[in-house]
């Protein structure tokens, strides 16, 4: 009964590793994102290793996750990853509170981000 399950949207290639809840905000998370799109995988672990921006520590553990996947789920070839895709979206928003001046309050949004990284094998050229 009922709808039946969907099929998986990738490629026998591809692998893919997700994670929810990374305390930044998307447009600093996506700044990250940007440096390693289209990267060999292990090259793009060494610039994250090196980067001086805090979430990188994050982004540099999803893509670990996402080559052992590819590597023992998948039986892809570490050597031959490459990024394909680093997806960045929103998640929730902590709103909070500061005391300001004069009894009032000023309002401060602690932003919170998701990422999902695919990593796809090529054909050595």
């Amino acid at each position: 009964m009922g709808q039946p399950t969907n099929p998986a949207r990738k490629a026998d290639n591809e692998a893919k590793a997700f994670a929810k809840y990374i305390a930044t905000s998307p447009q600093k998370l996506n700044l990250v994102a940007q440096t390693i799109r289209g990267k060999n995988a292990a090259r793009a672990l060494v610039d994250l290793e090196f980067s001086k921006r805090r979430v990188s520590e994050d982004v540099r553990k999803l893509l670990q996750s996402a080559v052992a996947n590819a590597e023992n789920n998948h039986g892809l070839d570490v050597d031959r990853l490459i990024v394909a895709e680093a997806t960045v979206g929103k998640s929730m928003i902590m709103k909070r509170f500061r005391a300001r001046a004069r009894g009032r309050g000023a309002r401060i949004e602690k932003k919170v981000s998701n990422m999902t990284i695919v990593v796809r094998e090529v054909e050595e050229a």
